[in-house]
């Protein structure tokens, strides 16, 4: 086992509800091996509620979260990132900047919760749904051997994981 803490960014249009998802699973399942974070391109500048509801019943850390700008991490001084992952698609298309090392990136995507347009029942359906195919990524993802595997070989595995179940990709949707 590695001593090494991984430094993950996961990245959004709007960083207020999968991103932050995301940044929470990973922080918690991670055991310390991993340092989550997350961004977006044009942040929202708060945390949607919805999110921070599922988390707290998932049992997941609901707070200090903040909807912030992606350059943040492309700053000198900005903790240097290992792994950048998308999770949504509109993020995925954007130019990004420039990140500091050579961080492995995959697309992720996940349909927005925060875009579901209905009752009580239904938002909050779309929200345990996301955190849902965040989180089963995110175990396979923490179940890889990221201290013996090639970079190619991890590369792959990354983008594959892209394609679990909930995916956004053609190839990934579920019926």
């Amino acid at each position: 086992m590695t001593d090494k803490t991984y430094n993950v960014l996961f990245l959004c249009t709007g960083n207020s509800a999968r991103s932050i998802l995301a940044e929470s699973i990973l922080n918690k399942e991670g055991g310390g091996l991993f340092k989550a974070y997350s961004a977006g391109s044009h942040p929202k500048g708060e945390v949607n509620p919805h999110a921070l509801k599922e988390l707290q019943a998932l049992g997941y850390p609901s707070d200090g979260f903040s909807s912030k700008s992606w350059d943040v991490f492309a700053k000198p001084g900005a903790p240097e990132m290992d792994f950048i992952f998308t999770v949504c698609d509109s993020a995925h298309g954007e130019a990004c900047p420039v990140w500091i090392g050579h961080p492995m990136t995959a697309h992720w995507g996940v349909e927005d919760p925060a875009a579901v347009v209905g009752s009580e029942v239904e938002i909050q359906r779309a929200f345990a749904q996301a955190a849902r195919f965040l989180k089963n990524r995110i175990m396979v993802f923490l179940s890889l051997p990221l201290a013996s595997i090639d970079r190619l070989a991890l590369e792959t595995k990354l983008r594959q994981i892209g394609t679990m179940e909930g995916s956004t990709t053609s190839q990934g949707k579920s019926a």
